[in-house]
């Protein structure tokens, strides 16, 4: 923890000198599009039933955001925090469960977590080392990366062919609610080139979405904060995950968070900026990236 916590305090310094300066590394803003305060978003959050962080993967800031978010929510909520991360496929929760109960050092855990992304020691272990140490779940909800290409090559059909025990790891919900039109706007971002799969790319993203969901609620209880971590593509403007969230267990309060550039933020609409998420950090585009 000793190298993560000098990065961390590197990131802290050179935040507080840059705005100190007038060139701030990011602003905070709330929906209405006006500055928020640290403090009053995390009493306005910690209200909440889940909170989704919409990051930027190799952005420092989001990554700096998640754990100075995690401790100010512990001093509210204690051991009624509970972590989730699509940055862990849903296979590994029993590893994960052990590494945190202290079965076995991290150098026996990392070889036994299938896709562990690259940037985990600088970006997301933090976040594990916390919840260890304060003895909190840490949720594994993401779909196993093999299925997740499967359906992108076969389409929805793929899920008749897998066994009960494969089936157990990727959301329930998925024939019942999929809907193409909550993943239209994935065509546009083709740039006027749809694939002929165009269908099966938009179902292998609701997979993904919909398990996240799917192991969100079943780690949830009453009373409990759920702060769960994700791309912003997984919970911008209420979709993907919030979405399936809503479909399965209809009734929660969730609020969202999102990280996004400050000239993306500086074309977007009032409208835009209102439905994105409650909260946006606006980080500066040249803001240096770790590795994936």
């Amino acid at each position: 923890m000793k190298k993560i916590s000098i990065t961390l305090i590197a990131i802290i310094a050179f935040v507080s000198l840059t705005i100190a300066q007038g060139r701030p590394a990011y602003e905070l803003y709330n929906s209405k599009g006006k500055l928020a305060k640290y403090d009053k978003m995390i009493k306005d959050l910690a209200k909440a039933d889940m909170v989704f962080f919409g990051e930027s993967h190799t952005n420092p800031i989001s990554h700096w955001m998640q754990i100075e978010m995690a401790n100010s929510f512990y001093e509210i909520k204690g051991d009624k925090l509970v972590f989730g991360a699509e940055m862990f496929e849903s296979p590994n929760q029993l590893v994960l469960n052990e590494y945190l109960a202290g079965f076995y050092p991290e150098k026996k855990m990392l070889p036994e977590i299938t896709q562990l992304w690259k940037n985990y020691q600088t970006d997301y272990k933090p976040l594990v080392e916390f919840a260890k140490e304060n003895k909190l779940r840490f949720v594994a909800s993401n779909i196993p990366r093999r299925y997740a290409s499967m359906i992108n090559k076969g389409g929805i059909e793929v899920l008749e062919k897998l066994s009960p025990e494969a089936k157990a790891w990727i959301g329930p919900d998925l024939v019942k609610y999929f809907d193409p039109e909550v993943y239209a706007d994935m065509k546009d971002m083709m740039g006027g080139h749809v694939p002929p799969n165009m269908l099966n790319i938009q179902t292998a993203q609701a997979a993904k979405d919909a398990t996240m969901a799917h192991f969100s609620v079943k780690n949830f209880n009453k009373g409990e904060l759920y702060f769960h971590f994700e791309g912003s593509y997984h919970s911008n403007n209420k979709r993907g995950i919030i979405w399936w969230v809503n479909k399965i267990q209809p009734g929660l309060n969730i609020k969202s968070i999102t990280t996004v550039t400050k000239s993306t933020w500086d074309k977007m609409t009032k409208e835009e900026k209102k439905s994105i998420a409650e909260y946006i950090i606006v980080v500066a585009d040249n803001m240096t990236q770790t590795k994936r």
